[in-house]
């Protein structure tokens, strides 16, 4: 299961495709010139592929397990991890003002793929902690921040999120988890959680959650949440940590797959808590840290597929019958479809995070309804992306493929979660045409212009391309303005497809970017002549509406006869 970081082809979208120049024109960025984006990205990829990459089986094969009450990582994740932590590579894209680097979140976002791509389950650990950072630094008090975001960045602590409960998933507002105010100013919090991804940690000194839970006077509903820093070990006066506070890992989850990350049920015994922004506001701060964890899940999705191509190409070429069967019509189809999505699917993370960059460095709207716009595209078809590449390197394996020996399910099994949590795909795509259209269509509409310009520039150069993306753009030009006219209900019947479309559009105008400025013009007419292609069909399902659906009774759905 050998992994090479793809640094060339980070590198060229980066600089080539999605603006990171433009980005390091600004005050805020200046410090991301040339020199050291190429050096960051060149010694993430050596980490990634010398250091982590090698526990990535390990964490499948010996997964993290409780022991009397205490957690055991998977061998070798804790030397892995301590080589990831020491680096500075959590607080990359943090403030310099607690430890961090200040860099570009795009930058972060490519670190964060080869490193996930090395070993999802190991990653999933930075990835939680920097969306916890992101929180805090936006909604906790200075003295919050000046205690945990400095132990946060360094990766002497490790950050969660818990949010879901048995009877409370993606309706959060549900939770019945308490707290209660305590006379010296904390808070006392009381309840159980479920999905706790590294819930407990034996590879920092100190697990630091971030609880939802509702206080006495709290509304109903999302409304009436607040938001709490909940410690597994209570600082000290000097600020390390100290004496047990009053929760506890119930059990591990048993999972598909990502068997070294712990996921963990979670008790809270009147645990002693800190509130993170205001009461009764909790979700304001916890979508924060959601948002910045949507983006690095569609990442992760992008890094899954990755990986599984590059094992899934070294087998085909290995893989004699009748010659390597790299060289059969139908394995090359595979394989390239693969690679077109995988660029694709990365090109618009990355743009996504330039979004927030831009936004961030100039304060501007326009960045920022773009950065919003582009997240549930990102989230959503990246880890789609990811699975149907995982899939396809099963495929390519043929038997063998089928075989754990291989490896090559791993993949497949890691990444199947990517499109469920911080969001299912679905959920992602029903705020893309609710609350994200919810401008009357600027952003969408903004982005199309920019895409129909490129396409008219491209024209000169790359016109077979030019042609086939503009049509493309134009069709979903049509078929937004016709959802911005219908009820949410309407839109929502069609969301996913209409993301999906969305999605394929915006590959394709990053593929000809790309053909036009020194990039494989071959694998644009890959994508541009297979892949773009399925937008109509998307399309045509986008425009079905709800009719149909709701005619049908429900008992349909168990198999009987249909009416």
């Amino acid at each position: 299961m050998a992994y090479t970081a793809p640094v060339e082809q980070i590198a060229f979208i980066l600089n080539k495709v999605v603006g990171l120049p433009e980005v390091a024109t600004t005050e805020q960025f200046a410090e991301a010139t040339p020199e050291t984006v190429d050096a960051i990205l060149t010694e993430a990829g050596r980490l990634a592929t010398e250091v982590i990459a090698p526990v990535n089986r390990q964490g499948d094969l010996s997964p993290a397990r409780l022991e009397n009450g205490a957690l055991r990582s998977s061998p070798g994740f804790a030397e892995a991890f301590r080589a990831l932590a020491e680096g500075g590579w959590i607080g990359l894209a943090s403030s310099q003002d607690h430890g961090g680097m200040g860099l570009p979140q795009a930058l972060n976002m490519a670190v964060n793929e080869m490193v996930a791509s090395a070993c999802l389950a190991l990653q999933l650990n930075p990835l939680l902690t920097q969306g916890q950072i992101e929180a805090l630094e936006h909604h906790g008090s200075d003295e919050l921040k000046a205690l945990y975001l400095p132990k946060l960045n360094s990766g002497e602590w490790s950050g969660t999120m818990n949010l879901t409960e048995p009877q409370a998933g993606s309706d959060v507002g549900a939770l019945t988890t308490r707290a209660e105010r305590a006379d010296d100013g904390t808070y006392r919090i009381t309840g159980q959680k479920i999905f706790i991804t590294w819930g407990d940690s034996d590879v920092t000194s100190n697990v630091c959650h971030l609880v939802l839970a509702r206080l006495p006077d709290g509304g109903a509903g999302t409304r009436g949440i607040s938001l709490f820093m909940v410690p597994k070990l209570i600082p000290d006066d000097n600020g390390d940590p100290g004496t047990p506070n009053d929760l506890r890992v119930v059990s591990l989850e048993h999972k598909l797959g990502i068997h070294g990350s712990p996921t963990c049920v979670m008790s809270f015994e009147g645990a002693k808590g800190w509130i993170v922004g205001a009461e009764h506001k909790g979700m304001a701060a916890m979508f924060t840290m959601m948002n910045c964890a949507r983006l690095g899940v569609g990442v992760q999705g992008v890094a899954q597929g990755e990986a599984a191509l590059q094992q899934a190409a070294a087998y085909a070429a290995e893989r004699m019958q009748m010659g390597p069967i790299i060289r059969h019509p139908d394995v090359r189809r595979m394989l390239a479809g693969a690679r077109a999505e995988v660029f694709a699917a990365r090109a618009i993370c990355l743009a996504c995070a330039v979004a927030i960059d831009m936004a961030r460095a100039t304060g501007s709207q326009d960045w920022a309804a773009r950065a919003a716009f582009l997240t549930p595209i990102a989230k959503a078809y990246g880890t789609d992306v990811g699975t149907r590449v995982a899939d396809t390197a099963v495929q390519v394996h043929g038997g063998m493929g089928y075989i754990e020996e291989t490896g090559i399910a791993q993949y497949l099994r890691d990444v199947r979660i990517t499109s469920i949590y911080e969001g299912t795909n679905g959920i992602q795509a029903m705020d893309l045409v609710g609350r994200k259209l919810a401008d009357g269509g600027n952003a969408a509409m903004s982005l199309l212009d920019e895409i129909l310009d490129g396409a008219k520039a491209a024209q000169a150069t790359q016109p077979e391309l030019a042609h086939q993306v503009w049509q493309s753009a134009e069709s979903l030009r049509e078929a937004t303005q016709e959802l911005l006219d219908r009820d949410l209900a309407e839109r929502f019947s069609g969301a996913v497809p209409y993301l999906s479309a969305f999605a394929r559009v915006l590959g394709a105008y990053y593929h000809m970017l790309a053909a036009t400025r020194g990039g494989s013009v071959t694998l644009a007419r890959v994508h541009v002549t297979r892949i773009l292609p399925q937008f109509a069909a998307d399309l045509a399902a986008a425009r079905a509406g709800l009719a149909d659906l709701e005619a049908l009774d429900d008992a349909v759905f168990l198999g009987h006869m249909a009416v």
